[in-house]
């Protein structure tokens, strides 16, 4: 009796838990994957019709999604964020590993305060640091220019890459590196053959994240941004301003299927790290 109670207080127990992850699951993606069907809404609106409600064919349309294909702005803004985009991935790539490498050393002098001054921009609000960059980067010539829009994005993203190369560094063997200078190899050959193999899963994992800093940033590009120098987030600002469309919810949609991607391979990488 006692064992026939206890096992259903535990499946009880066990059922609650499972429907209150349920509803914080809800309460985190239902807002976004109502976007989804909105996009295939064939009148301009925002919301749900009565024809969609009732599942009528005729109600549903890819007008959106044949409007941002055909539309120069969006082609433009796409050509921007990808242009700007992997400019500054590859940028703040290097420089993010160059530093948690010589964070990593034992000889590092201080390394927490260094630590802390690299990855300073995760933790400043993101309009100070707008605020900041503009008024350094016009003194420089560099504003609503491509190349500071790079900059200034390379500068947001580097610290994701310190952390994750810093984090994988931490599990990295030096008897390795010790027995490959040992038999005579330089520094040079000892990270390109033995220690950047065994790191390149931190260093991609910062570059995808320092990526999806840069392509979802909106911040900044208001302040440094001309018209030359619109992303897509910036035209998606603009679109909800100045004329509000639902083509606005099918590229949300692309950025979703974007995003769902970047954490498959963040999470593939993780695993293939952990082996």
């Amino acid at each position: 009796m006692t064992k026939t109670t206890t096992t259903a207080g535990h499946g009880f127990w066990r059922i609650a838990y499972l429907g209150f992850c349920a509803l914080v699951f809800a309460f985190l993606i239902a807002p976004i994957l109502v976007i989804v069907p909105l996009s295939f809404n064939a009148e301009p609106y925002f919301t749900f019709t009565e024809g969609m409600l009732h599942l009528d064919a005729d109600a549903w349309s890819l007008r959106w999604y044949r409007q941002i294909m055909e539309d120069e702005e969006w082609s433009r803004a796409l050509a921007n964020s990808l242009l700007i985009g992997v400019s500054a991935t590859v940028l703040a790539t290097g420089l993010g590993t160059l530093a948690a490498l010589g964070l990593s050393s034992p000889g590092m002098p201080a390394r927490r305060f260094a630590t802390g001054l690299l990855i300073s921009p995760m933790v400043t609000p993101v309009i100070i640091s707008a605020a900041g960059m503009f008024f350094f980067y016009s003194s420089l010539g560099l504003a609503q220019t491509h190349l500071g829009l790079i900059l200034a994005h390379a500068a947001l993203g580097t610290p994701f890459v310190v952390i994750t190369v810093t984090a994988t560094l931490a599990g990295y063997d030096e008897n390795l590196s010790r027995a490959a200078a040992s038999m005579g190899a330089g520094p040079l050959t000892v990270f390109r053959r033995v220690q950047f193999p065994l790191i390149a899963p931190g260093v991609v994992s910062g570059g995808i994240f320092a990526f999806a800093a840069s392509f979802d940033e909106v911040v900044v590009v208001l302040f440094m941004g001309g018209i030359e120098q619109r992303t897509i987030p910036r035209q998606m600002w603009s679109g909800i301003r100045e004329e509000i469309s639902p083509a606005i919810l099918a590229v949300a949609v692309f950025l979703i299927v974007f995003a769902v991607v970047f954490l498959l391979t963040v999470e593939w990488l993780r695993r293939r790290n952990a082996r």
